[in-house]
Parts: structure tokens; sequence; C-alpha cells
């Protein structure tokens, strides 16, 4: 597996307690069950999957004649209403709820993506990951006449040209024979769920690289990015859907068929941070695997204090862990409110660098004159962490010791995942020639009093599988899927092939992760 190398450069600089959080591309939804309002479903299975995607939502519904799709910018309860779901009668339905990795945030880009085939058919796609042969699939489409003078406002995403190559490849078959065709040639990370206008498909990358699915309903079948999902719905879980497998759910059951050898690399990142804690990944749980990080942190890297406190929410378990098998004693010394988030209403730069101060405030009188032990998931940037401690030391903490859930974040993710570049992860600032040396520069950025991560090796334990199985790109820089060395790659890759077309070059554009790319 290619090891991808590493330039040191200092982090950018932004206003106080401003970040880029890790944040995962999608969720995707599918439900197939006679006599259900499958719209509605949907609905809630996305509620349940919105910490997965913020920017767009989408519901598209089949009832055997037509598939209706609709979608808009926002989140799922600002996207649909009563009205419009009653409006949406089916049998089989897939929703999405997306953060967008490849293509930039418009209507266009929301998802389920649709096409229709050149018999008629209709074919909704959601998508939820990273495809690393983008600009091959586009090659590919141009040649076969399915975006060749699409109009300026066409989706430019990975799942836009996935779902009209498979639509072209359904004029002449069925679109089960079709996804058998297309699947094998598509690289990267994708669980996708599509349907046409009586059936819902369902579809993992050969490395499993994001989590989905398989649940059972009274009267039908239900399929989803994360097993909470089947918690809210009133779903049971099944199992697994095997990387490498495509589903077939109509009413004749479930039809499985394997497009793909599986080659399992679940995304070790999952566990730490972007999964609900109440989800089950792969047999183990979500919540567990946190406070068993945890309790491995407290051995790795003690620390004399008075209180263990979390960064909440995603450090609250491995925070309990800590403080059990360390046996300080756990409190909230945070509180975090709840209604900050995604917004259409741009901040001013006033309320821009109040940052952190928005979203979490200390508790004074719970942790004045105590020697803090704060327990994170992840540190990207460092400046949630900077603001952090000196809002902590303000209110009256006498230490502060930061203990981190996950290993050093060093490496961009090209699999799903939308991390800060190389060069703003604080680490890789500071020109540290060893691990020892990165962390004292990352607790002297941030002003902590000492600094502890969890190892790669204990972290991997936790989750109860073995490290061959998973991929952990992101702190090691080894990649799984090989990764295109002249093509391009990257967030805006269609947009800048496009713009590339205009000035007579059609399918070449600057390599936006060229630093990243580069072999030794």
């Amino acid at each position: 597996m290619p090891q991808l190398p590493l330039s040191v450069v200092n982090p950018a600089p932004l206003d106080e307690g401003e970040e880029q959080e890790p944040r995962e591309e999608c969720g995707v939804f599918g439900v197939w069950a006679t006599g259900e309002d499958v719209a509605k479903l949907s609905y809630y299975g996305l509620y349940a999957l919105q910490h997965r995607g913020q920017e767009a939502a989408g519901i598209a519904v089949g009832d055997g004649q037509q598939v209706l799709v609709f979608k808009d910018l926002g989140l799922v309860s600002q996207v649909f209403d009563e009205q419009t779901l009653s409006s949406m009668p089916g049998h089989v339905a897939i929703g999405h709820c997306r953060y967008s990795t490849t293509g930039s945030t418009t209507w266009e880009n929301s998802q389920p993506i649709f096409r229709t085939t050149s018999a008629g058919n209709g074919v909704a796609l959601g998508h939820n990951g990273n495809l690393v042969n983008t600009a091959e699939l586009a090659e590919r489409a141009v040649e076969v006449g399915v975006v060749g003078g699409r109009p300026r406002s066409a989706g430019t995403s990975d799942s836009d040209i996935l779902t009209a190559l498979l639509a072209h490849a359904a004029a002449d078959r069925t679109l089960e024979q079709a996804a058998m065709e297309l699947l094998p040639t598509v690289k990267g990370a994708f669980c996708l769920t599509f349907m046409d206008e009586h059936t819902l498909y369902a579809a993992r990358d050969p490395h499993g690289v994001r989590p989905l699915s398989l649940g059972r309903l009274d009267r039908g079948w239900v399929v989803a990015s994360e097993t909470a999902a089947f918690d809210i719905v009133g779903a049971s879980f099944v199992r697994d859907i095997e990387p490498g497998e495509l589903l077939a759910i109509d009413e004749d059951g479930v039809r499985s068929t394997r497009f793909a050898e599986p080659t399992p690399k679940t995304c070790i990142f999952e566990y730490v941070y972007l999964a609900r804690p109440d989800s089950v990944i792969h047999g183990r749980s979500v919540h567990s695997t946190r406070v068993d990080i945890g309790r491995r942190l407290a051995r790795e890297h003690p620390a004399d204090g008075d209180l263990v406190i979390p960064v909440p929410e995603s450090g609250t378990p491995a925070a309990v862990g800590y403080a059990q098998e360390s046996g300080i004693p756990y409190g909230q010394g945070l509180m975090k409110n709840a209604y900050v988030g995604r917004t259409f209403i741009q901040p001013s730069q006033t309320i821009r660098q109040l940052g952190i101060r928005l979203k979490l405030n200390p508790l004074r009188e719970v942790i004045r004159g105590k020697r803090l032990v704060v327990v994170d998931d992840s540190i990207v940037r460092g400046n949630t962490q900077r603001a952090l401690i000196r809002m902590l030391r303000e209110a009256g903490a006498a230490e502060i010791h930061v203990r981190i859930a996950s290993s050093p974040v060093k490496w961009p993710c090209f699999y799903g995942i939308d991390f800060a570049s190389p060069a703003e992860l604080i680490a890789n600032g500071g020109g540290a020639d060893s691990m020892e040396a990165m962390v004292e520069s990352v607790r002297a950025a941030i002003g902590a009093d000492s600094l502890g991560y969890i190892s790669l090796d204990e972290m991997t334990a936790a989750t109860e599988h073995a490290g061959e199985s998973l991929c952990r790109a992101c702190f090691d820089g080894v990649y799984p899927i090989p990764l295109p060395e002249s093509t391009s790659m990257g967030k805006a890759v269609l947009e800048n092939m496009l713009k590339a077309g205009t000035q007579g070059d059609p399918l070449q554009a600057e390599n936006d992760n060229a630093s990243a790319l580069r072999r030794p």
C-alpha cells in the first residue's frame, strides 16, 4: 500500500476558536416496504444520520410508475415538512444528507441524483464516500455522451457522474445488470443506495471503508449508513452489507450478488469520531470503543488531576473511560449550546471572533481551583483547544492536562472525510523530528500544562479489529486504495475539468492535492 510523504509546514492562523473539524461526507438511507409511509420513514432515518451531513438533504420515492425526488440545501428538518412528505407516496425510497467532499455546495450537487435511462425509466442514487478515479469516470461519461454539452447548472460531483453512467448502462438491461457492469470499474470509497420505480439497491465498495447495514421491518427492509437509524424507524438489525456486495430488494425479498472480492479496510475514524455512539460497526459498539480508548489513554498517559471533563459531545465516552481507569472523578465542566450549528446567516467578524465561546461555556463553580484532565476526540488545527484552554484558565482552572482520544492526524483523507489540508494540521507544524518533539510543540501551541495522545496501536486495539482490516491513512499515511498521481483529484475536480474544457483542454486540471500526492 502506498504511503504518502509529509511536508512539514506551519499551520495557517485563524480567528480564535475557528476550526474546521473533520466532517463526514454523507449519510444514506433506503427502504422497501409495502403499506408503509416510506417518505416519512426516510425522513426519520435521515434525522438519525444528520450528523453525517448538514449541507443538503433529499428523498426519492418510487411507486411502481415513477420516481419522484425532492431535495434542497439545509438540514433535514429545514428541507422537509408534513405537506411535502405526504405528497410522496410509494413503496420504495432512498434518502441522503450531504456534506461535500467532491463538488461544491449547490442544489445541483445535493442528492439523491436523478437520471432517466433511454428506455424512460427513472434512476435515483445516493452516495456516501469519495471516489479516487472521478476524472477517469468523467472521461468515460464524455465518451459515451452522457455529460457532454451539459448546462452550466449541471451537477459536478462524483455521484453525478456515477449516476449518469449507471443510467446509460441500464439502457438495454436491468439496473441490477448495469450496476454489476459498472461497479467493478469504480475506485474509491462508496456506499450506495439507488433505486428505480420498483426496486431498492445497495452496494458497498470492496474495501468497506464506510459502514452500511441491512435492517428488517415488519413489512419490508431498510439499509442505512449507521445502525442507530434502525432504532429510530423501528427496524431490527440483520447484518452488515459486505464489502464488494450488491443487494437488490423487491417483492421477492433480498438478492445478494458479489461484484468484487472483499478486502476490508474499515475507516477507524468512524469509531473515533464520525459515527454516533449508539451505532454498531462490524459487531463493535462505537460507544464501547470510545470508552475503551479512554481507559487505554489513561494507562498510556496518566495525569495528576482533580477532575476529568470531556469536550462535549464527542469527547464524552472517552472521558468516562479515562475517569474509570484513572480513579479521578468525572464531571461536567463545560456546557454545550445544542443550537449552535449550521446556519445560512453569515457571522460578522465580531461574532466569528467569539469562536468556541458560542458553543461551549465553562461551569466556573465546578472547575475553579481544580487540576483538570480535559479529554477531546482529536486535534486538527488546534485553534479550538487553544481557545478552550484560555477560557478554562479565565474560569479559574489551576492546571489543564489535555488528553486526546486519537493519534495525531497528519494526512488528508481521500475516502470521504473532509479534513484540513496537510499544511493546516497542527501535528505537522513546528518542524518536529520525533513524536516527543511534535507533542511538545502542540502542547506549547495550545497552552496546556501537559498533552497526551493515545498511540495508534492502542486506538486500534480498542476497536477489537486487526489493524490490517482498518484504514488508518489519516494517522499513518498508508492508503489502502491506490491514488492517481496524474489525474485531477480533490473537492473541485469536476469544476476544474469543466473550466479547463472551456479553454480547449477538456479533462485536464491542476491537481489541488498535488503536494500530498508526491512520492519520494
